[in-house]
């Protein structure tokens, strides 16, 4: 009984938040994912800081989500058109030390350089180069929980090793992605677009054993 009660307590105060951030908001984001495909919480977190940061985002176009509580096999990697509403979404690795079992979920984070773990928080996308994992986008971090980003080269890049499939493999703290789309992503979203990696409120979800 406890146990139920708590749990809808937390529900509620997270949609509370939901409902107060996009009452906060200065503007009209109201046609962004028509078919509801983003986690809410996920998304009024975005655009909450989105949007009280306009004069820092350089590329307005496009904003990044990637929702770590979710199993890697899922596409988790939210890519949201800010002027159509339009959502895509795609597959992304978690650092292998966030998933020590490879259990395909990513249960811790750090900011720690050498970690090997993914970084939670707000990132802004800057420059592209070409480094022993192909074309690559760095990443700059907005958070003190992903401060390091930089410094630990947290990029987005393309990586074999995620490919669709019940158990993706394993990044060292990138946000890797499928080679077919990595070139597309890395040219949208390049030169200040926000990303935002968070932990949504999905349940933990039934991953079938079929290839």
């Amino acid at each position: 009984m406890k146990t139920s009660f708590y749990q809808s307590l937390f529900v509620g105060l997270c949609l509370l938040f939901t409902v107060s951030a996009k009452a906060s908001l200065n503007g009209d984001y109201t046609h962004l994912d028509p078919d509801h495909i983003v986690p809410k919480k996920l998304l009024a977190e975005a655009l909450d800081y989105y949007d009280h940061n306009l004069n820092k985002i350089n590329n307005q176009r496009i904003m990044g989500i990637i929702d770590f509580k979710q199993h890697n096999s899922k596409k988790r990697f939210y890519i949201i058109d800010m002027e159509s509403g339009r959502v895509e979404t795609y597959l992304a690795a978690h650092g292998k030390n966030s998933d020590p079992k490879h259990t395909g979920y990513a249960t811790k984070f750090s900011n720690t350089p050498d970690s090997l773990m993914t970084s939670l928080g707000f990132y802004m996308t800057a420059e592209t180069y070409t480094g022993k994992n192909g074309y690559s986008l760095r990443l700059d971090g907005l958070s003190t929980t992903n401060s390091n980003a930089r410094d630990r080269a947290i990029v987005i890049h393309g990586a074999d090793y995620v490919t669709p499939g019940t158990l993706i493999g394993r990044s060292s703290g990138c946000p890797a992605v499928e080679q077919r789309y990595h070139a597309d992503l890395i040219d949208r979203l390049k030169g200040g677009a926000l990303l935002y990696a968070g932990l949504g409120l999905f349940k933990r979800q039934k991953i079938s054993k079929k290839a």
